[in-house]
């Protein structure tokens, strides 16, 4: 293989004998990564044992394991495909074992979440999806297994579809596909099934090449933790190590959280054979600026039209290790980054034992070994990334004393009351019921729109383009006339958030803020849309009404589904 290869890490989760071993065992088979002498030894093993060759035996290392027919410990695994190659990493199922699963997925970039079509969705698989929203994991496919045993049944499928993503989506968990498989078969592993041809999606071997890897550091925007300022002659020069990004001379940066904006005056060196313009990510490094303001250690250098997030209150998933149980109004000190400051948990919402995803509600304190959702408020405000934005700006930790007593990833801000979803880019925010659904209630005889469980999208995040009643294109713009604001999705991520003065129509299909298509296919014919909306304004009775019949189509990307007045609400769940 070649050394400038890609490499993937995937976990794979799912409840006990789902399957998760049997479909890595199939794909280390049929791509050929496993050495033949292996693949004899268990073929030797499963006859002297009067079984059809096991695929799962083909990762279960200690014979142990092959007795009890479960996987005991957390495995990586390697195989290749011709794109790229992968670290699976292989997660164990049962209760016992999941404080290892979280340690193991905790440096996946995507995930597969494995469910028994014969058994159906089971309270452990809805534990392994909250332990994805947990890790902010946002490229998840969910694998639907032993389609054989329902044979093959497209409404089946549908069903399970259907409830796992109702329960992900209000985890914030937006799976980008769900793939019908046999692994046991090898149906819908490398080739279309001709047994499922109702499935129009990809196998999971050409499903998972089309998972899009995190951009490198270097890829990253800009995040420079000022480590310390020293007076050398008559220069002032900012110390610290480039997180993430590049910085150049001449570059407009804005400091962060004073919210001051200057320009790279220098990079400085003490060799010549180190003379440079231009640092990147990984590099400690120290820097000259145009302005001689005063700056100090925790402030952190970013673009300008990238800032980092400034808040003095967040939400977090906290880790505690600490013997003393973390207690909600304590104060503690918070490391991130080079930032240092004096902090208290002001909630915990929900409390979760490691070993066993047991939960407390509203808990006021963190026992050893516990998970925790917690909204922290730190003395002043500092500046911080969400961890699946980059984990370097995201991730923390909690000083007892003089002890590192807890870890956490930092989940987003503290946005208050939110009454609606959101997309939020630069200095621009569009709010949606895009992602709404909508039934026919058979017992009153009408139509209901329920909504989906506010959240607001940033740039880089993952948005549910596939609900109950709606899918949409990986790729599409939404319009808001009223705030005139287009958002840019980009395999299935908000790619940016731009003015109409300045959109371009980018040949991809447009919606409305409540999902509906714009008949638009040319950037002439955007320009007649919104000229006609100005002339019409909000609200403005039947020309509204003739306006959108004109140019929408509401049932493109969406059905109305029939239901009973049961089922619709959407409520947090509860471990």
């Amino acid at each position: 293989m070649a050394d400038n290869r890609e490499t993937l890490q995937i976990v794979v989760v799912g409840h006990v004998d789902h399957g998760k071993s049997t479909l890595i065992g199939r794909l280390l088979y049929d791509t050929k990564s496993i050495a033949q002498g292996k693949i004899d030894r268990v073929q030797k093993v499963c006859q002297e044992k009067g079984k059809p060759f096991e695929y799962a035996y083909l990762l279960d290392a200690f014979e142990e394991e092959q007795k009890q027919g479960i996987t005991i410990d957390t495995t990586q695994i390697q195989f290749f495909t011709e794109k790229r190659d992968y670290v699976i990493i292989d997660a164990p199922g049962h209760k016992e074992f999941l404080k290892n699963m979280i340690s193991g997925a905790a440096n996946a970039e995507a995930a597969l979440l494995i469910i028994d079509a014969q058994e159906g969705v089971q309270e452990q698989s809805k534990r392994h999806g909250y332990i994805l929203s947990l890790l902010g994991i946002q490229k998840v496919y969910v694998i639907v297994n032993k389609m054989d045993l329902i044979d093959y049944d497209e409404d089946k499928f549908n069903d399970i579809r259907q409830e796992m993503n109702k329960f992900l989506n209000n985890l914030h968990v937006y799976p980008l596909k769900y793939i019908p498989i046999s692994a046991f078969n090898g149906e819908n592993i490398t080739d279309n099934s001709n047994k499922m041809v109702w499935y129009k999606g990809e196998p999971v071997l050409k499903a998972i090449d089309r998972f899009e890897q995190d951009k490198g550091l270097e890829d990253k925007p800009l995040r420079f933790p000022i480590q310390d300022v020293y007076k050398f002659d008559q220069r002032r020069i900012i110390a610290g190590r480039i997180e993430s990004g590049t910085l150049k001379v001449g570059d407009e940066i804005l400091i962060s959280p004073s919210n001051k904006l200057t320009r790279v005056k220098s990079v400085e060196y003490w060799a010549d054979r180190d003379n440079r313009k231009a640092v990147n990510a990984g590099m400690s490094v120290g820097i000259t600026v145009e302005d001689e303001f005063f700056n100090q250690r925790g402030e952190v250098i970013t673009p300008k039209q990238e800032p980092p997030l400034v808040a003095d209150t967040f939400r977090a998933n906290l880790f505690w290790m600490g013997k003393i149980p973390l207690a909600k109004g304590k104060k503690y000190k918070l490391k991130l980054a080079t930032q240092e400051q004096e902090c208290e948990v002001i909630s915990i919402s929900k409390v979760i034992e490691a070993s066993t995803l047991d939960s407390i509600e509203n808990a006021s304190q963190v026992r050893t070994n516990g998970v925790a959702e917690v909204t922290i408020r730190t003395k002043e405000k500092i500046c911080f990334d969400e961890f699946k934005n980059n984990p370097h700006t995201g991730r923390f930790v909690l000083i007892d004393g003089y002890d590192v007593s807890g870890g956490g990833i930092v989940s987003g801000r503290e946005q208050g009351v939110q009454t609606a979803s959101k997309l939020a880019g630069d200095n621009a925010e569009i709010t949606v019921t895009c992602f709404d659904e909508y039934y026919f209630i058979l017992s009153a005889g009408s139509l209901l729109r329920a909504a989906s469980k506010p959240h607001t999208f940033e740039n880089g995040n993952v948005v549910p383009v596939t609900g109950n009643t709606y899918q949409y294109p990986e790729n599409f713009d939404i319009v808001d006339f009223k705030s005139r604001l287009a958002a840019r999705i980009r395999k299935s991520r908000l790619d940016a958030i731009v003015g109409f003065d300045t959109y371009i129509f980018d040949s991809v299909p447009l919606i409305d803020t409540n999902g509906a298509y714009i008949k638009v296919d040319n950037q002439e014919a955007f320009t007649i849309l919104i000229n006609e909306y100005a002339k019409i304004g909000y609200n403005a009775g039947n020309r509204l009404a003739a306006f959108a019949n004109k140019w929408m189509d509401f049932m493109r990307y969406r059905q109305i589904k029939f239901s009973n007045t049961q089922g619709i609400s959407e409520e947090d769940y509860v471990i």
